[in-house]
């Protein structure tokens, strides 16, 4: 998104939700990874910061510069497939849009293994910010990452992967843009797949009781599905839950079939307008407009809207599952906690919202991702949940966010990368355990720090110290 310019001309930059905005020296778009590279050199050369942007679905001041702000639409083909053994690896440049990249899978046959739920990101910007979707058994987007193109501060173009520069890549993958700009990733990919999803209102005991189930219990409410989230609705007790599973390879024969002949069929193109289009935005907008204007109603309406949300199962192609639109605006704070504190943690959060006098009309949100070995990883090698908490754009969420915090706090919640926190680097490195590692390999790379800004300094430390 664009603001006002500066004294000569060029535009300014707001992210999406409206908490971030600068007013860069330059702004450019380069046409290629050649262009790129002379861009950031030249800026570093005439002592200019350098940040890229995606689509600013960051609410985070990560892209935030007072020098120059790359735009990497351009940079964003489809380079290369390639095949070694079962693994499929697509090199894409690094702008690409996730939704063009869903497009560009599924026109080959192929799919993202796990998504997040939007998908308007560039890759680039949903790696670097630590993007990842749900499934107990799966790791976040950067652990697809394969291989990353670096541009240096000089211009030079570093192509590193595990083998080759494995400390840059282990960097590079996850580190918000500190080590340089991203030009190209290289992505591990599966065959295309159909997801069946089951999305059904639940009452919240119903869901605490089934997550207390071991992750490997197929029985339970985490181990028994692929990828399993719900949106709990505060001052009530009700959750909406999103069960989505693979399809056993002769359901999915006949389910390709019955899409490729009459498509999801009438009842389910009704269903998915109704609750995505009218309830999950036209009508989720209203009520938050409402809740605005009369606070008290919260509560009531939370209710309504937990109950409004109708029951249906469907099969689509995976993508298409994982990825629901959000056209009402809010701010958002994540936290990935030790699967096994997640019940204590919304018991808390419950309990806090009951005596503050705090009103919430937007819901909850809980994921799970397995752990992984990527440095900056929310989930670096501990079985995670994620709680996500929002407030309507309209709303002040200070005092709620500064309260989950503090809960979180007590089970060494690590926050998203992307999403609003107010962690410096001190607390990071004691929840980080590679963090001294990441700002080594950094601090190699750039020192200088033409890749940093205010919000890199902050979580990261400056580049040197």
């Amino acid at each position: 998104m664009t603001r006002a310019a500066n004294g000569d001309g060029v535009p300014g930059w707001t992210n999406w939700a409206g908490t971030a905005s600068a007013t860069p020296r330059r702004r450019a778009v380069p046409r290629d990874e050649a262009d790129l590279a002379a861009h950031v050199a030249r800026a570093a050369a005439d002592g200019l910061h350098v940040r890229a942007v995606g689509a600013g679905h960051s609410f985070t001041p990560a892209a935030v510069t007072d020098g120059l702000l790359l735009d990497l639409d351009r940079v964003s083909l489809v380079e290369a497939v390639s095949r070694s053994g079962d693994a499929i690896h697509v090199t894409v440049g690094a702008g690409i849009r996730l939704h063009r990249l869903n497009a560009a899978l599924a026109a080959a046959g192929l799919a993202m293994a796990n998504l997040g739920d939007i998908d308007r990101q560039s890759i680039a910007g949903a790696i670097s910010t630590g993007t990842h979707g749900t499934g107990a058994r799966l790791g976040g987007l950067a652990t697809q990452v394969r291989g990353v193109r670096v541009v240096g501060a000089d211009g030079t173009v570093r192509a590193v992967s595990a083998d080759r520069e494995p400390g840059l890549f282990a960097a590079s993958r996850l580190g918000l843009g500190a080590t340089g700009v991203l030009s190209a990733v290289t992505l591990e990919v599966v065959p295309a797949f159909l997801l069946r999803a089951q999305e059904e209102p639940w009452p919240l005991d119903r869901v605490l009781d089934g997550l207390a189930a071991a992750d490997d219990d197929p029985d339970g409410l985490v181990g028994g599905n692929d990828h399993v989230e719900f949106y709990w609705f505060p001052h009530t007790r009700r959750a909406l839950t999103k069960r989505n599973n693979r399809l056993a390879p002769d359901e999915e024969d006949a389910a390709l079939e019955r899409l490729r002949t009459s498509g999801p069929g009438p009842v389910a193109r009704a269903r998915t307008w109704l609750d995505e289009e009218l309830l999950s935005n036209g009508a989720f907008g209203l009520v938050n407009r409402v809740a605005t204007a009369v606070p008290r109603v919260t509560p009531r309406l939370n209710a309504v809207s937990a109950r409004a949300l109708a029951p249906r199962t469907y099969v689509a192609p995976s993508h298409e599952v994982f990825v629901t639109s959000r056209r009402v605006r809010f701010r958002e704070m994540e936290y990935a906690v030790p699967r096994e504190s997640l019940v204590d943690v919304l018991t808390a959060i419950d309990a806090w919202l009951e005596r503050s006098g705090e009103h919430v009309p937007f819901p909850v949100e809980v994921r799970f991702a397995a752990p992984d070995d990527v440095w900056l990883s929310t989930a670096y090698r501990r079985p995670t949940a994620y709680v996500a908490v929002h407030q309507y754009a309209r709303l002040s969420h200070e005092r709620y966010f500064e309260a989950v915090e503090r809960i979180v706090a007590e089970v060494d919640g690590r926050p998203h990368w992307g999403k609003l926190h107010g962690l410096d680097a001190a607390r990071l490195a004691e929840l980080y355990p590679r963090l001294g590692d990441f700002t080594a390999v950094r601090d190699a790379a750039d020192p200088q720090g033409v890749f940093a800004n205010a919000y890199t300094d902050r979580v990261l430390g400056p580049a040197g110290s």
